[in-house]
Order: C-alpha cells, then sequence, then structure tokens
C-alpha cells in the first residue's frame, strides 16, 4: 500500500476520500496524529501529516520512529514523503519541484534507528542509496505523463530546525556538495529503510536559502507559502498519476 507523509503545507491532502481516521499505538509512543486511511485516485492509501494536522509539531520533535512503526503496521510498502526545501543549487529557484536522490544529515539528538533497545543485535543498514529507485522511478514517469517538471536528483541536507539556517552555514553546507536544506528527511528515511518500506521524498523549493539571491539578507516565510499553495496542484498532479 502507498503512504504520503504530509509536510509543511499538505497537513490534508487534496482529493484523499476519508475512510477511517486510525489511532495507533506504538512501541515508541504516539505518532504526529491519527492515521488517515482512504482512497486517492482510485487507489487506497494512507495518509499522515508529520506536523500534526495543525501544524504544531516543530521538526526535532517529531517522533519519527512512531509515524514509520505506524505506517507499516497498517501495511504501507511504499512511502512517498512530502516536504519544503530551500534551494542552494541555483536551478532550485522557488516553486520548482525536486526528487532528491542523496541525504546529508546535520542534525543531532533525535532518535536515529529500531535497533537500540535492550538485548537487540547491533544492525547497521546499508544506506548508500538513501531513496528507493523503484519509487523515484514510478514518481519520474506519472511526473512525465502529467507534464510537471521535476528535477531528477539532488542532495538534501537535513539540519536541525526549527530556526533555518544562516548565510554562513548554508555556505559550509554548498561546499559540502548539498544542493537543497530542510529539517525533516533524518531520520524519517533511514528508519523507513529500517522497517523495509520503500521511501523517497519529492520536494518543493519554496525559497532560497538563506544568503542565496533573492534572500540574501532574510528569508521569507510569507513568499514560501505562496509559491507552497501554487505548486501543490502540481504536486497533487504527480501523485495522482502513481501507478
Amino acid at each position: 500500500m502507498l503512504a504520503i507523509i504530509g509536510g509543511a503545507g499538505a497537513a490534508s491532502l487534496t482529493g484523499l476520500s476519508v475512510q477511517q481516521r486510525l489511532i495507533v499505538r506504538t512501541p515508541y509512543g504516539e505518532p504526529s496524529g491519527p492515521l488517515i486511511i482512504g482512497e486517492l485516485a482510485g487507489r487506497s492509501v494512507l495518509f499522515l501529516a508529520r506536523h500534526g494536522y495543525g501544524h504544531t509539531i516543530l521538526p526535532h520533535r517529531i517522533n519519527y520512529r512512531a509515524n514509520i512503526w505506524a505506517l507499516a503496521e497498517q501495511g504501507a510498502t511504499r512511502v512517498v514523503a512530502l516536504a519544503s526545501v530551500g534551494g542552494i543549487k541555483p536551478s532550485l529557484r522557488p516553486g520548482v519541484l525536486v526528487l532528491p536522490d542523496q541525504l546529508i544529515d546535520y542534525t543531532w539528538g533525535r532518535q536515529q534507528t529500531f535497533f537500540d533497545g535492550g538485548d537487540q543485535a547491533i544492525t547497521h543498514v546499508d544506506f548508500t542509496e538513501p531513496y528507493d529507485g523503484a519509487i523515484r522511478s514510478e514518481l519520474l514517469r506519472a511526473a512525465a505523463q502529467t507534464r510537471v517538471p521535476l528535477v531528477d536528483g539532488g542532495v538534501y541536507a537535513c539540519v536541525q530546525g526549527p530556526r533555518l539556517e544562516t548565510a554562513a552555514e548554508i555556505r559550509k553546507i554548498r561546499r559540502d556538495g548539498a544542493d537543497m536544506v530542510g529539517m525533516t528527511a533524518m531520520p524519517e528515511a533511514v528508519l523507513a529503510r529500517e522497517m523495509n518500506l520503500a521511501y523517497t521524498t519529492l520536494a518543493i523549493s519554496v525559497n532560497w536559502a538563506a544568503g542565496v539571491a533573492k534572500s540574501r539578507m532574510e528569508v521569507s516565510q510569507l513568499d514560501a507559502a505562496v509559491v507552497l499553495e501554487r505548486r501543490m496542484p502540481d504536486l497533487l498532479a504527480i501523485l495522482l498519476a502513481i501507478e
């Protein structure tokens, strides 16, 4: 079953026919909210708002383990995680949809694994390619079918938040090889890998990162909200075309 994790600006999903709201208890505490079981374009899907349905949970406070465990427990096999990012690479201007293919993790203090309890054996999952190739290919096919431009590839730098970055931090992150910056891809992606879920991020560049182009002196949250509203129909069109 396909699961969709809604990010900033996507606490609900237009076109999703809600059949059930399910409160799931997990060994890791409470997920961000009830899981929505519904239909999207005639396909059964699970939906979860990463930041809660009132967008009240800060990135570093999200219970990523509970979220991923709940989706897997309810039968998810594939996960498309929606996210907003700040563009660092010149081609990732505000409004561009992008399908990253690599990650750099700058977060700290987040629960990074399911394999850390008591007598559990030490487990090292392979994370060479952090995003699942099959679901990425399906999203690229869906974008081509709907004629929605989608950038194929890019390095997502995941930072701690909740504050935005300094211009100097973005210069460092750029030197490290990142193309975009966000706050939620980790540990979400590695937890999905540990649960054998095919996972990928589908991102919208909502603004320039700090110190870049129009954000040279200040990052505008108002501009980001306008971009999100404008591009959400295109993002939805891609989701509707997934087989």
